[in-house]
């Protein structure tokens, strides 16, 4: 089926105005600025009365852990595909520690045959990296995974990568981006050893250790040596899940196609702050570790100052079962997807601002959002003819309703592990509909499809910047 999208306010490449939007044969056929003069009676194409809707590309997701193979008490390809597309998610990028651990490509392209069988949404992966598997990373078709995933910090699946002469030669020769987890291992061993001591089995052991353990100081000194180690071979590296304002330092404005070094944030790190351990203990535990309310705020305003490219979940779901375990025995990580768009936007529409504050901050708040989420994903990890609304692109987009509530409830959750740190809250705008590849992939009234209209991911060379930033 062939759609169009009438009078919705798209949001793509820094600009929203209203226009329709033609779908045909799965891709982007025509985006008419005002009146369209293509007719909306052609019988080859249904029409959608986006009126008071925005339009947006959809979501790309480039960091998610869908836990598959291996791990699927957890979640799963299929379960996880679900809630993202629910929550206007048109793509992902899964890490690489699952069991087996995704570390060579046969084993990449085992996954990508279980996601072509169950995913709703399109889906790309990145190759992890160990001290023993560089030669095979870098002989990879660069064409089939997103990114090298290198952990510099031990988490979730302990692929620690600590050996100097294979970081070396990793960052020497690799040509795709490597997207590092940074967090000083030595430094959050020596902690953890020590509270281990102190607190185990008292009442001081809780999840508010976790900033503790897991410091800042942690993350800056790991952040920085990686920095330090990708300048001197004029490595592409981004560094996952900023958790503090001192990583900041580090980090440039500069456009996004002159940077060597980029960032991403989770919105979960946007969200929560050390006031909510005390209420939401280990289910807000990740890695790195949820800090101050001074570090939140700090992040805010790196969005609006360039020094952060990429917004992304890092949805790692567990079960509740293991997240009530006592703080030191219970697993980090955050179930996040069918939100992530949600509470992004919520400062927009949440009702704080005079009816001129909002229009003035919805033309900065919402293209800037869209660039985060949407259109540097797609630059950054080279994701071919996705990311924008442009003719002959990929039919993926997502349709926002504004001021209307969605309410977070045990019942909506669509994460297979059943629970999310969100529960009870509500949001002031909602997915009205997501397409994938031209389909719906669900509509807030009808729910999910039955059938998947996903894609594999194909991911070119993409930029390489020339000054070394």
């Amino acid at each position: 089926m062939n759609y169009i999208i009438n009078n919705a306010s798209i949001v793509n490449e820094g600009q929203i105005f209203t226009g329709n939007v033609y779908i045909k044969d799965g891709e982007i056929a025509a985006i008419c600025h005002g009146e369209a003069d293509v007719p909306a009676h052609d019988s080859n194409f249904r029409s959608i009365d986006a009126n008071g809707l925005f339009l947006i590309p959809g979501v790309i997701d480039t960091h998610v852990h869908f836990r598959e193979p291996g791990l699927t008490e957890k979640a799963d390809i299929y379960t996880e595909s679900r809630a993202a597309v629910a929550g206007g998610v048109t793509s992902f990028v899964d890490m690489p520690n699952t069991v087996p651990q995704t570390t060579t490509m046969e084993l990449l392209e085992r996954k990508a045959l279980m996601a072509a069988e169950r995913s709703m949404a399109n889906y790309g992966f990145m190759l992890g990296a160990t001290n023993n598997n560089i030669d095979e990373l870098l002989a990879a078709d660069p064409s089939k995974f997103a990114a090298v995933k290198l952990f510099l910090g031990s988490s979730t699946g302990d692929m620690l990568v600590n050996n100097p002469q294979a970081l070396d030669l990793l960052f020497s020769h690799c040509k795709k981006l490597i997207v590092a987890h940074c967090e000083e291992d030595d430094i959050v061993q020596a902690n953890l050893r020590n509270f281990k001591m102190e607190c185990a089995g008292t009442d001081r052991e809780t999840a508010a250790l976790h900033p503790q353990i897991r410091t800042t100081e942690a993350c800056y000194v790991s952040t920085y040596k990686a920095i330090e180690r990708a300048r001197r071979f004029g490595t592409r590296l981004h560094i996952a899940h900023i958790s503090t304002a001192t990583e900041l330092d580090l980090l440039s404005n500069l456009p996004l196609d002159q940077k060597h070094v980029t960032a991403e944030v989770t919105p979960n790190h946007l969200w929560f702050d050390e006031r909510d351990y005390a209420a939401l203990g280990n289910l807000i535990k990740c890695n790195p570790a949820i800090k101050r309310n001074e570090d939140r705020l700090a992040l805010w305003a790196a969005l609006y100052d360039g020094l952060i490219d990429t917004i992304a979940t890092d949805h790692a779901p567990h079960t509740l079962a293991s997240k009530q375990q006592r703080y030191f025995d219970a697993p980090g990580g955050i179930p996040s997807i069918q939100h992530s768009l949600l509470m992004m936007l919520e400062p927009l529409f949440n009702n704080s601002y005079t009816a001129n504050e909002q229009i003035e901050f919805r033309n900065t708040w919402f293209p800037l959002i869209v660039r985060l989420m949407c259109h540097n994903p797609a630059t950054l990890f080279g994701i071919e003819r996705r990311g924008f609304i442009r003719q002959g692109y990929h039919a993926d987009l997502t349709l926002v309703r504004p001021n209307i509530e969605t309410n977070v409830s045990h019942d909506s959750l669509l994460y297979k592990c059943g629970w999310s740190p969100l529960e009870g809250q509500t949001f002031h705008c909602r997915v009205e509909m997501t397409f994938v590849n031209g389909q719906p992939a669900y509509t807030a009234s009808n729910g999910l499809a039955e059938n998947s209209n996903a894609q594999r991911l194909l991911f070119s060379s993409a930029y390489q910047p020339s000054p070394q930033r």
